[in-house]
């Protein structure tokens, strides 16, 4: 067989903060202080979001999975730096606990407030907080086939990174409430399978030909096929309370993505399956996280959502050595183990009773370990 190169799958990572006021544990405007700022360090690494609370970042392009901490981990340091010095906090959580979204201030841009112009409240009340992973694709063309494969095991990872129990004071009961914000969004959840790259780029086109978007940038699923780069671009998870938690979920993402490459030139194939049964699974891991159970579809049963889990890891286990990636991959060990970043916050409302504690909490992760 010939030899696969596994250098190919590079990653970008992207990571969404918010911006806290250490007084009332409300989330804060910085005022692009905070980009402004980035921006003399990190250059265009560091940008504004919709919300004025909201600090996005995002990595270079990384050769692998060490190279993708130490950028996430330098991006965590810079921005937590800067926000000390203006008297702010950052923590990483899919939603804050209790604050409310009507009164957060919209970033002034043309873009967004198109956006919010077009979908309104939908816009408006859309404040969350998203981890996107880039793995780096040969072509296009591979890229569409090894989307539609990776669409199973979604909700799987999603599953791991759940890490928003909370929304504006209430416990929500779900682990995941950000999904259910973003929702209301059109064009998000799970995405179709294409034949072919033609399919996907022909959809594309017929919506900005029709006017339901001005460019592809406006498809929010869950994974999508970049429009400008080579990559495919997974969108499904929580902002993960730490830095390692994010680079064990990019190491998956990228993990799973030469394994489907490495079948397909064997010129085997993982099974398609239907967009509406793996949003079964998504709704699952949204609501219980870890702790529940999924649909194996080979199966047609339900399995405890850990083991589906194991076997994922063992299922990507052939590629990690390739990769260089077995340190960050076996950390999913330990979320296991410890629960995930709304575990963690639910036990800090369970064992305190108080919210303001709970973001005390995600301020404090926020570095952890690095």
């Amino acid at each position: 067989m010939a030899n696969i190169s596994y250098k190919q799958f590079t990653l970008g990572v992207e990571e969404e903060y918010m911006v806290i006021d250490p007084i009332t544990h409300e989330l804060k405007s910085h005022e692009q202080k905070i980009v402004h700022e980035g921006q003399k360090i990190i250059m265009d690494k560091v940008k504004a979001e919709m919300h004025q609370a909201v600090v996005e970042v995002g990595t270079d392009i990384c050769a692998d999975v060490d190279e993708a901490l130490m950028d996430v981990g330098t991006l965590r340091k810079t921005i937590s730096g800067i926000a000390d010095s203006l008297g702010l906090w950052i923590g990483a959580s899919g939603t804050h606990p209790f604050s409310h979204w009507e009164s957060q201030l919209i970033t002034e841009h043309a873009r967004y407030s198109e956006i919010v112009n077009e979908l309104q409240e939908a816009a408006r009340s859309n404040l969350v907080f998203g981890l996107h992973v880039h793995v780096g694709m040969e072509t296009r063309e591979m890229a569409i086939h090894i989307a539609n494969s990776a669409r199973y095991f979604l909700p799987h990872i999603f599953a791991l990174s759940t890490n928003s129990p909370f929304w504006e004071g209430r416990k929500t009961g779900y682990k995941s409430f950000r999904t259910k914000v973003f929702e209301k969004f059109p064009r998000t959840g799970i995405p179709d399978h294409f034949e072919s790259i033609e399919e996907y780029d022909n959809y594309i086109k017929l919506l900005v030909k029709t006017n339901c978007i001005d460019n592809a940038k406006k498809i929010w699923w869950d994974l999508r096929v970049h429009p400008f780069f080579n990559t495919v671009e997974f969108r499904i998870c929580d902002i993960p309370l730490t830095a390692q938690e994010t680079i064990a979920i990019a190491g998956l993402f990228q993990a799973i993505c030469a394994k489907l490459y490495k079948l397909r030139t064997q010129n085997l194939n993982f099974m398609m399956y239907n967009r509406r049964l793996i949003t079964e699974n998504k709704w699952r891991a949204s609501r219980y996280g870890i702790d529940g159970s999924m649909i194996d579809f080979g199966k047609e049963s339900e399995v405890n959502t850990r083991v589906l889990i194991y076997e994922l890891l063992d299922f990507v286990d052939d590629v990690v050595p390739h990769l260089g990636s077995r340190n960050a991959i076996s950390y999913v060990h330990k979320m296991l183990e410890m629960g995930t970043g709304a575990d963690r916050q639910l036990k800090v409302y369970e064992e305190t009773g108080s919210l303001i504690n709970v973001v005390d909490y995600i301020h404090d992760s926020f570095l952890f370990g690095l």
